[in-house]
């Protein structure tokens, strides 16, 4: 214990400090804006996310369950208007194919979907939108997502990401002047991507001065892969500014969040990007030169850019596990219509294991990402603000499962899935985009890493300042002290979790919560092991990452499955099947990972893993010849 609270005085802001300066995703991730956004005057204990509270080995179960019932009966009344007249124009109007050889949205479908009032789907209705809550907007994106990701990406770039920051942390005034138009025609973008800068958006060379009168802001730089920048009349603009720093007196950069109308003057763009998928989707480079942005529209207070731009990106990431869900709830239907017709050596191909295997696990992966896009819209909801590992954690769950569910239906399909009148094969070029942009990743999963661990050694900060008084905290103390050594010998109990779901999933609720209990002593491990320099260790980060996300994509579905069969659901059953096979394939994953940072074996394979890729890196291509030598 000693040597615990020992790290966490010399380490803890060092750990911090890293985090802050590495890594932030293309969306201005970053770990310090965490504790601006998440209630940091809270104690660290009362800190209600599920995903944050595990990497100390605790459940903190009441985002998780129950599932969220969060809409009055009138919200549900309004959605179901809308669900059939959004899926009829899908349906009937939208021509996803038509929409990618034209590489644009088609114009019918543009007016359309302006008509419909899918362009401000949650501004209050009192300034032109229907104004939907985040579950409502959730099962709406879903079924854009079952029919066109173009389409979707056009819309998801002008709401969700466009003008959601005045939506968001807008002054009355401008509200009052934007959403009126953002609703009725004029088109919106978020504009933080430069040459120089992707993961890094700290490096943004964009820069905006105030002039001589204190009047208006110069705005000077250039934004590349802009969703919506040819089409934009209104943009959400990042730029660095000279603030004067308080503590110091000095003037530094820092990036603040613009308003910028492309009526002001010197706001060009360049033609439309050549993509592998989402073609439909504008996609350009946008040029600022002298433009004068008024004070007035500053968006979040100058030098507040990185938090302004969180907040947007956090806000907005369940979406897409939504839309996604949508789409591999389309991809399924596709590829089990072809399965249960084809027949092959005198069977319907459904009925052999392999094709079972693929379709029960493309089953799963859509339910997991149904459960949380819903799960954390209800949380949103509910006023919530500790979901931001949940959001990115849906984000890469979602890409990720969707790519999957989307390649093993073409491979049921075989050459059919192959040919491009199926469709599968445009929705397959449109996925490969969402693991990418509005924070990769590979960035996300170092994000959600990170941010637990420094939760954690929060944990282990107050162990040493209880040091400091022992007198006054001995039940602090000694409750640490009997933790470990009860965990010694192995009399340990994991933190229960059965009286939060039915009893029929008491089992994998038991079994989950060993696997909790596990990754919360693997964190302690892994603090205690790399002190400061764990920020470093990306091959243990990611395997902690993919524990987490093992972790709360089980105890998401335990919530569902638990509230069907409390309902009596005619799909209990069936839900209640793949819960046990997800969280029973989550923790055999979960123990391969946790072993994966604690064996030397494994260890050293990481270290071989490093040394191959530079190896690699120092010829820029592979190292060996070919075989002939030729």
């Amino acid at each position: 214990m000693l040597r615990i609270a020992k790290f966490c005085i010399q380490n803890q802001s060092k750990v911090q400090n890293a985090a802050l300066t590495r890594f932030i995703s293309t969306t201005a991730v970053q770990c310090k804006t965490v504790q601006n956004t998440d209630k940091p005057a809270s104690p660290p204990g009362e800190n209600t996310s599920f995903v944050m509270n595990i990497f100390r080995g605790q459940i903190e179960g009441r985002q998780v369950f129950p599932y969220p019932n969060v809409l009055t009966e009138e919200q549900r009344d309004t959605l179901k208007m809308l669900v059939d007249p959004v899926s009829k124009f899908f349906e009937e109007v939208n021509d996803p194919a038509k929409n990618d050889a034209l590489e644009k949205v088609d114009e019918t479908s543009l007016k359309g979907l302006w008509e419909l009032g899918a362009f401000g789907l949650q501004v209050p209705q009192d300034l032109g939108g229907l104004g939907l809550t985040n579950t409502q907007y959730a099962r709406l994106v879903e079924i854009v997502g079952a029919y066109d990701l173009g389409v979707g990406i056009t819309l998801g770039a002008h709401q969700s990401i466009g003008f959601k920051g005045i939506l968001l942390v807008g002054n009355p005034e401008q509200k009052a002047k934007y959403l009126p138009r953002v609703t009725s025609g004029e088109f919106a973008a978020f504009c933080l991507t430069e040459p120089s800068s992707g993961s890094d958006a700290g490096s943004i060379k964009t820069r905006a001065v105030l002039s001589p009168d204190g009047k208006h802001y110069i705005l000077n730089g250039s934004k590349i892969w802009i969703s919506n920048g040819g089409l934009a009349e209104i943009m959400t603009v990042f730029a660095q500014t000279p603030v004067n720093d308080p503590k110091t007196g000095k003037t530094v950069d820092k990036v603040t969040a613009f308003i910028v109308e492309r009526s002001f003057g010197g706001v060009t763009n360049g033609p439309p990007e050549k993509k592998m998928g989402i073609k439909a989707s504008n996609t350009a480079e946008v040029y600022y030169e002298d433009v004068k942005v008024p004070v007035e529209n500053v968006l979040g207070g100058v030098g507040n850019g990185f938090k302004v731009a969180m907040n947007i990106l956090n806000n907005g990431r369940f979406g897409m596990a939504a839309a996604l869900s949508g789409t591999m709830r389309s991809c399924i239907k596709k590829a089990v219509e072809f399965a249960t017709q084809r027949t092959q050596f005198g069977q319907r191909i459904d009925s052999f294991g392999a094709i079972q295997e693929k379709i029960a696990r493309m089953a799963m992966l859509q339910y997991v990402t149904e459960s949380m896009a819903y799960m954390i819209s209800g949380n949103m909801d509910s006023g919530s603000s500790s979901y931001h590992l949940e959001a990115a954690i849906s984000k890469c769950f979602a890409s990720e499962s969707a790519w999957f569910v989307c390649d093993e239906a073409i491979q049921i399909m075989g050459g059919m899935g192959f040919m491009k009148e199926t469709g599968l094969e445009r929705v397959l070029r449109d996925l490969r985009i969402f693991r990418i942009f509005e924070g990769t990743n590979d960035i996300l999963r170092l994000f959600v890493a990170l941010t637990g661990i420094q939760y954690a050694g929060a944990h282990l900060k107050e162990l040493q300042n209880a040091f400091k008084n022992p007198a006054a905290n001995l039940g602090l103390i000694f409750g640490e002290a009997s933790k470990r050594v009860v965990r010694s010998v192995g009399l340990a109990s994991p933190p229960a979790m059965d009286h939060l779901v039915h009893r029929d999933l008491g089992n994998a609720a038991n079994l989950l919560a060993k696997k909790i209990d596990a990754f919360g002593q693997a964190v302690e491990m892994v603090l205690i092991k790399y002190g400061k320099s764990i920020v470093n260790e990306q091959f243990v980060l990611n395997r902690l990452a993919n524990s987490a996300i093992d972790i709360y994509t089980g105890a998401v579905v335990l919530s569902r499955a638990s509230n069907s069969l409390k309902d009596h659901l005619a799909t209990a059953p069936h839900e209640k099947l793949m819960t046990e096979a997800w969280i029973l394939e989550g923790s055999e994953r979960i123990d391969n990972n946790l072993k994966a940072i604690a064996t030397g074996r494994n260890l050293d394979n990481f270290t071989k893993m490093s040394k191959i890729s530079k190896n690699i890196c120092e010829v820029a291509g592979v190292a060996q010849p070919n075989p002939l030598n030729l």
